[in-house]
Formats: C-alpha cells, sequence, structure tokens
C-alpha cells in the first residue's frame, strides 16, 4: 500500500450528531471541548447547530488521529461519538478533471433560439416539407387490396410496401343513417346585479 502524504484533511475530524445542548448549554459546550483538548490543546471548533455537526481543526494529523482511535462511538451524553475524517475536496490539478465536461455548442442550438443565445448565432429558417409526388400519385391510383413496392429489397435491406386497405361501405354509410347529437350551447352565467 503507498505511503499517504499528510495534508489538512488528515488533521480535520467532523463529530456527527452531536448533542443539541453542545450548541446551546455553555457548560456542555466546555465539557465536549475539553474531551478533544486534551489530545491537542489548539484545537479548534466550528460548530454546524443546523447539521449537530462539530469541525474539529488539530494542529497535527497525529493528535486528530489519536482523538478519532480513542473518542469514536464513546458516549456523552448519552449518544455515542461519531467521529470521521474530513474529505477536502481540491480543485482540478494537473489537467486531471473530476468532472463531465459540457456538450459541444453545435448539439444546442435547434431551430429555436436558445436560452442565451451566444454571441454572433443567428435563427435558421425551416425548410419547405419535401412532398413525394409519384408517391402521391401511385397510391392515388392505386384500388383497395392493392400494393406498391416503393423501395425493392436487397440482402441486407427490407423491400418498403404501401398496402392499400379495403373499406366496408356498411361502415362509412351508418353514421350517415344515424343522427348526429346535438351540441347544447353552455348557458352563460346571469350578471352580477348593480345597485
Amino acid at each position: 500500500m503507498p505511503a499517504r502524504t499528510m495534508d489538512c484533511g488528515d488533521s480535520v475530524l467532523i463529530a456527527c450528531g452531536v448533542d443539541v445542548e453542545v450548541f446551546t448549554g455553555q457548560e456542555t459546550q466546555e465539557m465536549f471541548e475539553a474531551l478533544f483538548q486534551s489530545y491537542d490543546e489548539r484545537v479548534s471548533f466550528q460548530q454546524f447547530k443546523s447539521f449537530r455537526r462539530v469541525r474539529l481543526n488539530f494542529s497535527s494529523p497525529k493528535a486528530a488521529a489519536s482523538a478519532r482511535i480513542e473518542l469514536h462511538e464513546t458516549p456523552f451524553r448519552g449518544k455515542k461519538l461519531k467521529l470521521y475524517f474530513a474529505q477536502v475536496q481540491n480543485p482540478v490539478s494537473d489537467g486531471d478533471n473530476l468532472h463531465l465536461a459540457p456538450p459541444q455548442p453545435s448539439k444546442h442550438y435547434l431551430i429555436s433560439p436558445p436560452g442565451s443565445p451566444p454571441i454572433g448565432w443567428q435563427q435558421i429558417d425551416e425548410t419547405t416539407p419535401v412532398i413525394n409526388y409519384d408517391l402521391l400519385y401511385a397510391v392515388a391510383k392505386m384500388g383497395p387490396g392493392e400494393k406498391f413496392e416503393l423501395h425493392a429489397g436487397t440482402e441486407s435491406t427490407p423491400s418498403v410496401v404501401v398496402h392499400v386497405c379495403d373499406s366496408d361501405t356498411d361502415e362509412e354509410e351508418e353514421p350517415k343513417n344515424c343522427p348526429r347529437p346535438k351540441i347544447i350551447q353552455t348557458r352563460r352565467p346571469d350578471l352580477p346585479v348593480s345597485h
């Protein structure tokens, strides 16, 4: 196992789930601090009341390690102390990027304008839709039950075939014989009475 270098993360402990009295009562706070001052007289404390945590900054990694080994899970005012070494997040160094890079800008801009368009961005006009008149003509002259091959298949691709469905005249005539339901207009509410 490679030797680990000692940095400021090795001399910082986080006490989790600390009793609320440590943050509110002076006597309890002094008792809590005295536990750690026996390992390092220069230890400093940062309280995070809403998280019920205390950051303990020791002057040396050895003092922090001793306090962690001896005081972790020891009872304090009816609760076990939970002590952990702080994990220090260093900014990106030596070209190592710990985060994903944003996607290329060319993928962002479609036809509609982006929320914050970059300098020089211009609106792109939509092209007119492509209408295949040959296909429309072929489908129009087909009768029910016939088929039209759009694309001949090969060994590696399937063929594309259009089938015209048979229409039943009975189904089309039935709705014409039935009376259409009358749409009743919604009544307008009465106007308020003015005095």
